[in-house]
């Protein structure tokens, strides 16, 4: 008999390359997931399949692979999250495993890290380690860190474990503090892909994060977050770190007052610092951004690292389908792409699945 965990992927309404700087972000949990399936083994080795993607995975209960040089490369994050739970003291025995999910990979969606969730909890769970979800979310990030390298902050894996339904999430990534904020009801949160794949490993991300750590040590600051605008203005990266931060807290306010115009202005505002200042948008990124908005989008941005992938905008919910709709064909007649869009709506957290 199996055992079933999911984990949902997110969204991120606003704050993007401010998790890692110890600032703030607002994502919310989306109603896309990753389902993985555990049923014991045969032997000392850990196996999986994926529902989406070709290639057998095949690695050693003991954590003892490593797991950058694991082929199929989706099976890095499986190698990654054996050791990573391992070395917390758990005690795999050999197990099968089943991987499906309906998070769209290379989007900006976090489907590496519903992924990586769903399989630490399932993991520490076969191997007879209780995690609280602080601690889930720091073991999902090393599994995640030990498969692509990536240095990524915890924004995803805590989202994935404490969403809520219908609330975003507003985190405090220094001291991990987490307000849920309602969306509400008149505001529908749409959602486009590119057509354009997103990839951190090999992309500018790691560059993107140095930067921003040398700006807050000639500071002498610990991180961006205790910078003030002042400090920050002649260097595009970190004014970018510190107007997002301010931002965030704005669009918060906002939301809990359901003064969903103001929001959209934020929005636009943080995709035009992610774009000019952190330069990680694409012009591919900049095209849906302006069609939204000319559609009747009310904001618009790039959500994620960028680099490709999707962008977020909040529409009127009566319009949310009518602005997708003329947003992807317009995008497809200029871009010559294939976009692929969703209406968004916040999801609960991770956790065990009813066995189906």
């Amino acid at each position: 008999m199996s055992e079933r965990w999911h984990a949902p992927g997110r969204v991120n309404l606003i704050g993007d390359h401010t998790d890692y700087n110890e600032g703030f972000v607002l994502p919310m949990a989306i109603d896309r997931e990753c389902l993985v399936a555990i049923a014991p083994g045969t032997d000392d080795r850990v196996r999986a399949r994926s529902h989406e993607i070709a290639g057998a995975v095949d690695v050693a209960a003991n954590g003892g692979d490593n797991p950058r040089a694991v082929e199929p490369a989706w099976g890095r994050f499986v190698a990654g999250a054996v050791q990573a739970v391992t070395e917390r003291g758990a005690r795999l025995p050999g197990l099968e495993l089943e991987v499906s999910s309906t998070v769209p990979t290379g989007s900006g969606l976090s489907s590496s890290s519903a992924l990586s969730v769903a399989l630490t909890l399932g993991l520490a769970d076969a191997g007879g380690i209780e995690l609280d979800r602080h601690e889930a979310a720091h073991v999902a990030l090393d599994a995640e860190v030990r498969a692509t390298g990536v240095p990524g902050g915890l924004m995803d894996q805590l989202t994935s474990l404490f969403g809520e339904a219908d609330h975003a999430l507003l985190i405090d990534c220094r001291s991990l503090d987490m307000e849920p904020i309602p969306i509400p009801d008149q505001m529908a949160v749409l959602v486009v892909h590119s057509g354009l794949p997103r990839t951190l490993v090999g992309s500018a991300y790691a560059d993107r994060r140095a930067a921003c750590e040398r700006a807050a040590a000639d500071l002498g600051l610990a991180s961006l977050r205790d910078a003030t605008l002042d400090q920050v203005r002649d260097n595009p990266k970190a004014r970018h770190v510190v107007t997002e931060n301010a931002r965030v807290l704005a669009c918060a306010d906002a939301l809990r007052v359901h003064d969903i115009d103001a929001i959209g202005p934020l929005l636009l505002a943080s995709h035009a610092s992610l774009r000019d200042d952190f330069e990680v948008s694409t012009p591919e990124l900049d095209l849906l951004v302006d069609l939204l908005v000319d559609v009747g989008a009310l904001g618009a941005r790039l959500t994620g690292a960028g680099f490709g992938g999707c962008v977020v905008a909040i529409a009127p919910a009566r319009d949310a389908h009518a602005v997708l709709a003329h947003t992807a064909d317009r995008y497809r007649a200029t871009s010559g792409l294939e976009p692929s869009v969703f209406v968004a709506h916040a999801s609960s957290a991770a956790g065990r699945s009813l066995v189906l």
